[in-house]
C-alpha cells in the first residue's frame, strides 16, 4: 500500500509559495498592499528603515519578475495605495475637527490621496515593465519612481509628503540631504532595494547594504562635528499654548487661550538664565485684529516688556483673507509682515474656487480662500539674531521653497498648527520634514506649534530640544549656529539629475546589449 502523508509529498519551497501567492489575482494584490503598508513604517513616529528597506526589495524583487505587464501595474498601483494610506492615514483628522459638516469626507480623502498617488507608482512600474529582463525591470523601475516621487515636490501644487527616502530621517544617511538633497535620499533607498532583484539574491542584498550603510556611515562623521550654541547665543521663546482645534474659533473661549499666551510670554527665565531675545507664538496664535498701540496688540507689547514677538494671526487686505506671521518690535509697532504664499488645498484654499463659492462650499477652516502672499522673503531681525527665512505650516515641506528665498537666512523660523494634523503621526512626519530642510539649507530651525511639536533643530538636523505633543507651555533655548551654505543650496537638484542621467545611460546600454544578445542566440 502506498503512503500517501504529506511526508511523502514534495515540500514547496519558501519561495515557491510566495510566488504562488503573488500570481493570485487578489491574494497578490493584498500582498502587494501588505508589502506597501511595511514600507510605510519607515515614516515618523515608527521610523523603522530595517522594516520599510526590505518590504521595498521584496516588492521589486516580485514586481520585476512578473512577466505580465499588466499585472505589474496593477500590483504597483496596490503597493502604493498601502504605502501611502500607510504614511498619510492622519489625512483624515483635519475632517473630522468639525465631524458635522466634513466628517463623510475623511475616507474618501484618504482613499483619492493614497489611491491618486499610487496611479504615479503604476505607471512606473507599467513602463518598466516593458524593458525586457527583471534585471532591466527594475533598474527602469528605480530610475522611473525616483523622477515620480520628485515630481511630488510640484505637481497639482506639490505635495512631497511621506517621500520614500524620508525612513532615514532618525540616521545617520539623512546627512546625504546636505549634498544632494531629498530625493537623493530616495534614490539611494530604491537602489539598495533594487540590487538583490538585478544582481541575485546572495550579491544583491550584500551590495544593497552597502548603498543603503556607506551613506550612513560619512554621515557619522559628518554629525561627528558638532554645532552647538555658543555660550552668548541668542535667547529665543517658543510657545505652545496647546490649543483644540475645534475650540480655537470658539468666541466664549478666544479671550482664555489669548490670556494663556500672554501668561507664557511674560514669564520669568528660569534662575540663571537670560531674558529671551524673541518670542515666538503659533500660527494664527491671535483671533483678534492688530492695532499698534491698542487692544490685542498692546496686550502682547506690555507682557513682552520690550522683547520683540513674532506671532502668527490672520488679517484682511480688503476683502482678502491672509495667513501671516507678524514681528512686533519692542515698542509695539509691526516690524514686518511675511503672508504665506504656498497655501494648502481644501484646507486654505479650494480648487474652482468660483463654482464652490457659487455652491456654498468652503474650506475647512470656514474660510472660502486666503489669497497668497507674494512669496519667500526673509526677516532681518536685528543684530543679535540676524536674518530669517519665515515659514507658515505646510511651507516646511517645499524644498525649492527655502532655495527661491531672496538670499541666505541665518536660520528658519516656523510657526504652525499642527492640531489639524492629528496626534499620531502627521505632527511627528511635520517635524520629521523640518528636520531634512535644516540639513539640507545647513541652517538651524525653529518651530512654534500650537499643539506640538515645538523644537529647536541644529544644523544637522538634530532635535536639541522640544516640547512633547499636546503639551502647554514655554521653551527657552539658545539659537544655534548656522553652517557655510551646502551643496544642495548652491547646485539644488542638478546633481542627482545628473546621476539619473547617468543610471538611464546605464538602462539603455544594458538594453541594447540585451537585444543584441537576443539576436545573436537567435
Amino acid at each position: 500500500m502506498t503512503d500517501t502523508s504529506d511526508a511523502t509529498l514534495p515540500r514547496r519551497s519558501l519561495r515557491d509559495r510566495i510566488t504562488r501567492v503573488w500570481a493570485g489575482r487578489w491574494s497578490g494584490s493584498a500582498f502587494a498592499g501588505i508589502l506597501g503598508l511595511g514600507m510605510a513604517t519607515g515614516q515618523a513616529p515608527v521610523s523603522w528603515p530595517w522594516l520599510a528597506l526590505p518590504a521595498l526589495a521584496v516588492a521589486l524583487l516580485l514586481i520585476s519578475a512578473d512577466p505580465d505587464p499588466r499585472r505589474a501595474t496593477w500590483r504597483g498601483w496596490w503597493l502604493g495605495t498601502g504605502y501611502f494610506a500607510g504614511a498619510l492615514f492622519w489625512i483624515v483628522e483635519p475632517f473630522l475637527i468639525d465631524a458635522a459638516r466634513h466628517g463623510f469626507m475623511a475616507p474618501f480623502a484618504l482613499a483619492f490621496l493614497s489611491g491618486g498617488l499610487a496611479l504615479l507608482w503604476s505607471l512606473a512600474f507599467a513602463l518598466a515593465a516593458r524593458a525586457g529582463s527583471p534585471a532591466r525591470r527594475v533598474a527602469w523601475a528605480v530610475l522611473l519612481l525616483t523622477l515620480i516621487e520628485m515630481s511630488r515636490e510640484w505637481l497639482m501644487t506639490g505635495f512631497p509628503w511621506a517621500l520614500l527616502g524620508y525612513i532615514w530621517t532618525d540616521s545617520p544617511q539623512l546627512q546625504l540631504a546636505s549634498v544632494l538633497g531629498p530625493h537623493a535620499l530616495t534614490f539611494v533607498t530604491l537602489i539598495a532595494a533594487a540590487l538583490p532583484a538585478m544582481l541575485g539574491l546572495r550579491r544583491g542584498v550584500v551590495a544593497g547594504l552597502l548603498v543603503a550603510l556607506v551613506p550612513g556611515l560619512w554621515g557619522m562623521v559628518r554629525l561627528a562635528q558638532p554645532v552647538l550654541p555658543a555660550a552668548d547665543a541668542p535667547i529665543v521663546r517658543l510657545i505652545q499654548p496647546n490649543v483644540a482645534q475645534s475650540l480655537k474659533w470658539d468666541s466664549e473661549l478666544m479671550s482664555v487661550f489669548f490670556e494663556r499666551q500672554l501668561d507664557m510670554t511674560a514669564a520669568a527665565p528660569l534662575p540663571g538664565q537670560p531674558v529671551p531675545d524673541l518670542v515666538v507664538w503659533p500660527e494664527t496664535a491671535v483671533a483678534y485684529r492688530m492695532t499698534p498701540g491698542e487692544g490685542a496688540m498692546a496686550a502682547v507689547t506690555r507682557a513682552a516688556g520690550g522683547t520683540p514677538v513674532a506671532l502668527g494671526l490672520l488679517r484682511w487686505w480688503g476683502d482678502d483673507a491672509l495667513n501671516s506671521l507678524a514681528v512686533i518690535d519692542g515698542q509695539g509697532q509691526f516690524d514686518t509682515i511675511y503672508d504665506k504664499h504656498h497655501l494648502v488645498p481644501f484646507g486654505e484654499y479650494l480648487p474652482f474656487q468660483s463654482l464652490a463659492d457659487r455652491l456654498g462650499i468652503t474650506a475647512m477652516t470656514g474660510i472660502s480662500g486666503f489669497a497668497r502672499g507674494p512669496g519667500p522673503q526673509l526677516i532681518d531681525m536685528g543684530d543679535r539674531l540676524g536674518t530669517a527665512l519665515p515659514l507658515i505650516c505646510y511651507e516646511a515641506i517645499f524644498p525649492h521653497d527655502l532655495r527661491d528665498a531672496p538670499g541666505r537666512a541665518d536660520w528658519i523660523l516656523q510657526v504652525t498648527n499642527d492640531a489639524w494634523f492629528g496626534r499620531i503621526s502627521g505632527p511627528w512626519q511635520h517635524l520629521a520634514q523640518a528636520r531634512v530642510r535644516a540639513v539640507e539649507q545647513g541652517l538651524p530651525f525653529l518651530r512654534a506649534a500650537n499643539t506640538g511639536v515645538s523644537a529647536v533643530i541644529d544644523a544637522h538636523g538634530n532635535v536639541l530640544s522640544r516640547l512633547e505633543l499636546n503639551q502647554q507651555g514655554l521653551l527657552d533655548a539658545p539659537l544655534p549656529p548656522a553652517l557655510p551654505p551646502t551643496v544642495f543650496v548652491r547646485w539644488g537638484n542638478w546633481p542627482l539629475l545628473a546621476l539619473c542621467a547617468i543610471w538611464l545611460l546605464g538602462c539603455v546600454v544594458a538594453g541594447r546589449r540585451g537585444a543584441r544578445r537576443y539576436a545573436n542566440d537567435r
